[in-house]
């Protein structure tokens, strides 16, 4: 796997990391809401079959109340007529009262005949749970709720049932009713499975629908990808025929210059040689004006391979510095083209890095050569200072201006490879070329970032 992939891999891997963390978090509060709701749909249903119960409880109390109260604690016939009254309130299948005495001794039992006249007090449910001691001390307590299982009648099964107790404490009797919770149950398990197929559906609904969604991100980002790798080799393939023209044209300028200047001088020293010698020969009198004419030709020539080694690289910009660098360009630039040039710097702290030195002299000097060229000026100056810690550079001459082209945009053709190298090398670093002109002339300005700058050292501690 190449680099690219890696990137767009790396890319995808968030986002189908982002879109499963937000899919299982929208699960988990779908899951949360959906299960509270639930648990509040089971609350009020137990709380419903609570209220039946003390409704019905009330309703039994009610029936039996003008026979409890006018009898005495051993009025048999009394707690005979109680039974029987008792034994008729049933409701439903499953729906019916019980009483037991507080020693836990059956006394009515509508739906199991097999319990009346025994003892229950120790009978335990399949969880343990001592039902009668429970509800005889609920009765015992002024009347209470106790939840245990015990056999459904229409079903013959062990369900959950919710009973409510009451004691009549005159005859130390137990009495109460209770309903069956399975239905309850029932509904919620339905209502939990619905939720967990729900959860189950939106779960792969979000994925399907997210999968294609990274396919197609995937697939546009391969394709913007391709894209831009195009027009980068596009961009590539232009800067190297920049750079190749670039060269060529120095080339050619170095041809020109040793033809038409180093050339020329040397030439012009040979025939001033030939010309001593000759005159040696013949002993003339003036063969020392001629060998002085050959040693001022030579000393030209010389002069001539100093210019262009300074155009390649000034030795004052490595030794000395960029300002003196300057001065030295626009000092040669005024003795060469007889246009005036003037030079201010400005001091600052912070020296700039030798890369940023060399950027901005190639501005300056490349900068001298299109008004020597191309501007017909006949003042130039160049201005070097600093701006919130950055360094500024303006280049400004009185010459005619660049072409304005039609229309109410009036920014100036920077088509040039001059003015694109420029620009490159500002841009190398960071910084900034501006370029303003009109029919007064033209102001350039390079400005470098602080990062062009060398950091200080500390001072080191005295000894």
């Amino acid at each position: 796997m190449n680099l690219r992939h890696q990137i767009v891999a790396l890319a995808i891997v968030p986002l189908v990391l982002a879109i499963l963390s937000v899919t299982t978090l929208l699960t988990l509060q779908s899951t949360n809401l959906v299960q509270s709701s639930i648990d509040t749909f089971e609350r009020n249903m137990l709380d419903a079959k609570k209220t039946e119960l003390l409704n019905l409880t009330n309703l039994a109390l009610s029936a039996i109340q003008n026979i409890y109260q006018s009898a005495g604690p051993d009025d048999e016939n009394a707690k005979e007529q109680v039974r029987a009254i008792l034994t008729g309130l049933d409701y439903g299948k499953d729906g019916y009262f019980f009483v037991y005495d507080y020693d836990g001794n059956n006394v009515v039992h509508p739906r199991q005949a097999f319990r009346p006249g025994h003892n229950w007090l120790r009978l335990l449910d399949p969880d343990g749970d001592q039902v009668i001691a429970n509800l005889i001390e609920k009765a015992k307590q002024g009347g209470g709720l106790h939840q245990y299982k015990w056999e459904k009648p229409s079903a013959g099964i062990m369900a959950d049932k919710l009973s409510f107790a009451v004691g009549l404490d005159k005859w130390k009797w137990m009495v109460g009713t209770g309903v069956y919770l399975d239905d309850v149950f029932t509904q919620t398990a339905a209502a939990k499975a619905d939720l967990r197929s729900s959860i189950g559906n939106t779960f792969w609904t979000v994925a399907l629908i997210a999968l294609p969604a990274v396919l197609i991100v995937f697939a546009t980002c391969m394709l913007l990808n391709l894209r831009e790798r195009r027009l980068a080799d596009s961009k590539l393939k232009q800067l190297t025929q920049r750079v190749i023209n670039a060269q060529e044209e120095e080339r050619s300028r170095l041809a020109r210059e040793l033809h038409d200047g180093i050339s020329q001088n040397l030439v012009g020293v040979r025939y001033a040689i030939d010309l001593a010698s000759r005159k040696v020969n013949s002993q003339s009198l003036d063969a020392a004006t001629a060998i002085n004419r050959g040693a001022e030709a030579l000393n030209g020539a010389i002069k001539e391979v100093r210019r262009l080694s300074h155009d390649l690289r000034p030795r004052v910009l490595d030794d000395l510095g960029l300002a003196p660098a300057l001065q030295a360009l626009v000092h040669n630039f005024t003795e060469r083209t007889g246009i005036e040039a003037n030079f201010s710097s400005i001091d600052y702290k912070n020296m700039l890095k030798a890369e940023a030195s060399t950027a901005l002299y190639r501005v300056a000097q490349e900068a001298l050569n299109n008004v020597e060229r191309h501007a017909a000026a006949t003042r130039v100056d160049i201005i070097v200072s600093t701006n919130a810690g950055r360094i500024q550079m303006v280049v400004s001459d009185n010459g005619n201006g660049f072409n304005q082209p039609p229309g109410k945009d009036k920014s100036p053709r920077l088509g040039g490879l001059g003015l694109r190298n420029m620009q490159e090398r500002m841009a190398h670093f960071g910084g900034l070329l501006l370029v303003k002109s009109d029919v007064e002339g033209t102001t350039l300005t390079a400005m470098l970032p602080r990062s062009a700058m060398l950091k200080s050292k500390p001072a080191a501690n005295a000894a």
